[in-house]
């Protein structure tokens, strides 16, 4: 079967991103990303007006709103304050990474994993460059953290909402939880051995000094802190109204979009803030929305599962063996979301237990640490750094580790399964 347009066109931009570079020219992630969302528009795969309605503006806002908060925390001076309360008890190399590991994790878990990709990402840029250690390890660090600690919490991610909103769970944090945690601090610790092992020399025995930074504009760090704690505070709300099992839709796009009101509304810096937030990032995420629409209109993945859930032999659809490995290699090529998006009414219409979404929940979500395009927070994180440094992570240097810690992960899940 000869592949439609819009997949081959995603299987060059897939390529594009992993080289990253073409003769002397270096391709950004979102240049990419933005060549093929333009290709399929130009050749008819989708329409402007389908490919206009395909942005999802719920994210675009997010992203947008967080991306403020954040900026204005780094610029402020108060994020490097706030990192330095967090991290002055951590003495060693190793110290440094589970408390990021896990502080990062937890953090997901509740404030959602782009979120935290976003404000973390000149966090680790700056404690690279205070204790001389490598920036791509501490980016690494970052992106698997969000990504693993993410997968307990069914607002950790976007994919893990969906599968608790349509999934028919009765009680969603419960549930995530007492399927999910374990084997979660599991992955964090298998990540912190595996990274060690991966960047030997950046694990010196040499004592951490932890100096703190200074604020640079007060006003700007008091409206900062206002709106991470309105973050802090409506993200407790949407637990509340989940929990509750509220009918009232109350968006993360509301939480981030009024948190940053007072940035907004008190600040005169407003508007050099809004200029150095991280645009390309948002052009990547809608030009992937638009990409990722005319792969799905195309109807070859959902032909794909179709085959391997008539074919399975012994591992029919709703097995966790099934699930997992579906839902960890087509993220790989459709993203997580629609992945789940297509996955999930199968599993309701085959009749899967419980079981069955918390596997989709782990695989959807940990198929990020497999390669970059596998989570939208592996782009945050990775974009975030290039806009702010010369750093960057490439395909091959993310995925070296991406590929063993995921099957990792997966082993941990589906041994977690089996016990319970």
């Amino acid at each position: 079967m000869i592949p439609p347009f819009a997949v081959i066109v995603l299987a060059v931009v897939f390529v594009l991103i992993a080289v990253r570079q073409v003769g002397r020219v270096r391709i950004p992630i979102w240049i990419a990303m933005s060549g093929g969302a333009l290709a399929v528009v130009a050749l008819g795969s989708v329409s402007i007006p389908d490919a206009v309605r395909a942005v999802n503006m719920d994210v675009i806002l997010f992203l947008f709103g967080m991306f403020v908060i954040g900026q204005a925390l780094e610029e402020s001076g108060y994020l490097s304050h706030l990192s330095y309360k967090f991290l002055k008890r951590a003495h060693s190399i190793d110290v440094l990474m589970l408390f990021i590991l896990f502080g990062v994790g937890f953090g997901s878990a509740i404030l959602m994993n782009d979120t935290l990709a976003i404000i973390g990402t000149p966090v680790m840029l700056l404690l690279a460059k205070k204790h001389e250690m490598s920036p791509k390890l501490l980016l690494l660090v970052l992106a698997f953290a969000v990504t693993i600690g993410s997968v307990m919490s069914p607002i950790g991610n976007p994919q893990n909402l969906l599968i608790a909103l349509n999934g028919k769970i009765q009680d969603p944090f419960v549930e995530f939880f007492k399927w999910l945690f374990i084997p979660t601090v599991i992955n964090l610790v298998a990540a912190f051995f595996l990274l060690k092992r991966s960047y030997p020399g950046d694990f010196h025995d040499t004592p951490l000094k932890h100096s703190q930074e200074p604020i640079h504009d007060k006003h700007l760090a008091f409206l900062a802190k206002i709106s991470l704690q309105m973050v802090l505070i409506l993200i407790g709300v949407k637990i509340a109204t989940v929990i509750l099992g509220s009918q009232w839709e109350f968006r993360l796009t509301y939480i981030a979009l009024a948190s940053c009101l007072p940035i907004f509304v008190g600040s005169p810096k407003r508007w050099r803030i809004v200029r150095h937030i991280d645009w390309s990032t948002l052009a990547f995420f809608a030009a992937m929305f638009v990409l990722m629409e005319s792969v799905w209109r195309s109807g070859f993945f959902q032909q794909v599962l179709e085959r391997y859930s008539t074919g399975a032999g012994s591992h029919p659809i709703t097995s966790v063996e099934s699930i997992l490995t579906v839902s960890i290699l087509l993220s790989q090529f459709i993203s997580n979301v629609p992945l789940v998006a297509l996955y999930q009414p199968m599993l309701l219409h085959g009749g899967a237990t419980l079981e069955g979404f918390m596997a989709l929940a782990a695989g959807s979500t940990i198929a990020g640490n497999m390669f970059i395009l596998g989570a939208a927070s592996n782009v945050i994180v990775i974009q975030n750094a290039e806009k702010r440094s010369h750093h960057t992570i490439t395909f091959w240097e993310f995925s070296k580790i991406g590929i063993p810690l995921t099957i990792v992960n997966a082993v941990v899940y589906w041994v977690t399964f089996v016990i319970m």
